[in-house]
């Protein structure tokens, strides 16, 4: 077994999901080509110089729909001779890509990948390709189904989260998120999008509302409160899931859930070996990834027994880690992270998250994890964990060290 290790992580700015954001204009091909130019712009990868790219998208059809990877490899600079494949594991397909190179690296199974993912949520909307969980009433009610809206408050019911601690949480996202980019902590990863012309159509995370604060959040009405206690009425469906339960309490809106952009992330991975040859510095080693499968109803909750799982296969405890990056979909998910391993709020998502930045489905992953080794990198700390929650109920997690 060799040690795979991060060479680089890019990301692109994140687009606001709608038509007037400002990257709606470019297509998942185009923005996902811009990621592979900029990985082989920074560290002259020439020829066949990976063995493949593995990327993640949540929605495959239309224009993200085919073998997505193989057109981004033909639409970038990259040598024809690098071939590609398109994963999914709905929002941490981006974590996913880096797990599954990192594995084949470990495996033998190639000296180098570049991994990574994108979405584009303006052009081609959450939920367009369909899901047979969803449509399927066999498979909805045999599972249980709810919408994940109604799962994140499932879990504010089930733990006990107040209104009050969920939008603290959107609030503190976002003051963090302003503070990260006033101090330039993005600017050694930001990729800016530019046009056919050359000039920039997006250099910064626009989602982002720094002038949110509790009042404000406090005026939103709960997002999924309707959806909820009236037809279809998924209330009901959680609670014969979950007799204990007196009622559903509806505590997210859209200002302490994950806003809905444009974005990509990529990250090169290689062994040893790869990074002598090409004359390339190891920023950190990949130690350890899990994926878990969890309660498709209440669906969130994965971060907690993946975590759980890739510290007792590691042998490490949760005190061995530095900084955590734990995917904002919706604040719930967060608490309830924290609260199962009592982990200090100062070492999670210190430079915000995507309450306040967004959440391109299948970029997040790699996004999250490209950001905790940055911010590793700043404070220099040793040792980092990203995980996020996934539709129908799993959770994906890796632990990065420093080198």
């Amino acid at each position: 077994m060799q040690d795979a290790y991060i060479y680089d992580a890019v990301r692109s700015p994140r687009g606001k999901g709608r038509k007037d954001g400002s990257l709606h204009e470019v297509t998942a091909a185009k923005l996902s080509a811009d990621m592979l130019n900029a990985l082989k712009a920074r560290n002259n990868l020439e020829g066949h110089s990976v063995e493949d790219v593995i990327w993640g998208n949540v929605t495959p059809i239309g224009e993200q729909g085919g073998c997505l990877a193989r057109t981004a490899v033909l639409a970038s600079d990259l040598d024809e001779s690098i071939p590609g494949v398109s994963i999914n594991r709905f929002c941490a397909s981006g974590l996913e890509a880096v797990n599954m190179a990192a594995n084949q690296v470990r495996g033998g199974g190639g000296d180098a990948y570049i991994a990574g993912g994108v979405e584009c949520m303006s052009r081609v909307p959450m939920g367009s390709d369909g899901a047979a969980i969803a449509v399927d009433p066999t498979l909805a009610m045999q599972s249980y189904f709810v919408p994940q809206g109604i799962s994140s408050d499932i879990i504010a019911t089930e733990y006990g989260f107040t209104r009050d601690e969920a939008d603290a949480l959107a609030v503190r996202s976002q003051a963090r998120a302003k503070a990260a980019w006033d101090n330039h902590r993005f600017d050694g990863s930001i990729i800016e999008i530019r046009d056919i012309n050359g000039l920039t159509i997006l250099d910064h995370d626009e989602y982002m509302r720094p002038g949110t604060d509790m009042q404000s959040l406090g005026a939103l009405k709960p997002s999924f409160k309707d959806l909820g206690e009236t037809m279809p009425g998924f209330d009901k469906v959680a609670l014969m899931k979950y007799p204990h339960l007196e009622r559903i309490e509806h505590i997210h809106h859209a200002g302490n859930s994950s806003g809905i952009v444009d974005g990509a992330a990529a990250l090169l991975i290689g062994n040893k070996d790869y990074g002598e040859r090409h004359g390339l510095k190891p920023r950190a080693r990949i130690r350890a990834s899990a994926k878990i499968g969890t309660d498709p109803t209440i669906m969130l909750t994965g971060p907690v027994p993946v975590t759980q799982k890739l510290l007792a296969e590691n042998g490490m405890d949760i005190k061995d880690i530095d900084l955590f990056e734990v995917n904002e979909a919706f604040a719930s998910v967060v608490l309830r992270f924290m609260q199962a391993f009592e982990v200090d709020p100062d070492l999670v998502n210190v430079n915000g998250g995507s309450i306040a930045m967004g959440h391109p489905l299948g970029a997040t992953g790699a996004i999250i994890l490209g950001t905790l080794l940055d911010e590793m990198e700043r404070t220099d700390k040793q040792t980092g964990l990203a995980t996020l929650c996934i539709g129908s109920g799993m959770g994906a997690a890796t632990v990065i060290e420093r080198v």
